[in-house]
């Protein structure tokens, strides 16, 4: 890294299309893996998603159908809105200058450490755009059904410390500075409107 190089933000973005429907991460697994600057891999292990029956299989092998008839029983009706997710789809995206190679290690890294022996997960790297990027589907409930897992910002920001950590230990430059903050460097003019930042770590709930 040259003086005066700027340090890029790392980029993480929950997606929330098609994350409760068996259907829909059916066809969202099997396309993470249809075309040549594609692959999809599984767990801490790496192992290769090959094909789309491969892909297909997922649904069995992560029981998701079976939280989806977990989430329909009647108690669960009355008090809730919507179903919860049965996956988190999650973007980890870096420039166009960013090593592939590096990008997916330290995605690897990084989903290990948080997730290993607790949430099964698959990764997936797209070199087929511009700026290579990594998606992550991970289950939302965790092995043994010892809770369910609900992405708050607070979570999130910690996620982005923790990957350009990753990034920064494979040699490539990269920060994770709050984004409120960074935005009230940016401008005076809104001074006042921003609310606190609620900072309990929420998200495992029984």
């Amino acid at each position: 890294m040259r003086p005066g190089d700027r340090v890029t933000e790392v980029v993480i973005k929950v997606i929330s299309a098609g994350s409760n429907t068996l259907e829909a991460i059916q066809v969202h697994f099997e396309d993470l893996q249809n075309g040549k600057h594609r692959a999809l891999e599984l767990d801490s292990f790496s192992t290769p998603v090959v094909g789309k029956k491969a892909a297909r299989a997922l649904i069995d092998d992560w029981d998701l159908d079976l939280d989806a008839l977990y989430w329909r029983q009647p108690y669960f009706v009355p008090a809730r809105r919507k179903t919860p997710k049965l996956v988190h789809k999650i973007l980890f995206s870096m420039p166009a200058a960013t090593p592939p190679d590096k990008l997916l290690g330290a995605v690897r890294n990084f989903a290990q450490q948080e997730f290993a022996d607790r949430h099964r997960y698959a990764l997936a790297l797209h070199t087929d755009e511009p700026h290579p990027h990594v998606h992550m589907v991970l289950k939302a409930m965790a092995e043994g059904w010892e809770y369910h897992l609900n992405i708050r910002k607070p979570m999130l920001q910690e996620w982005r410390k923790d990957f350009a950590h990753h990034l920064r230990a494979l040699g490539v430059a990269a920060k994770a500075t709050r984004r409120m903050a960074s935005r009230k460097m940016r401008t005076s003019r809104l001074q006042g409107i921003y609310r606190p930042v609620n900072r309990r770590q929420a998200g495992y709930h029984s």
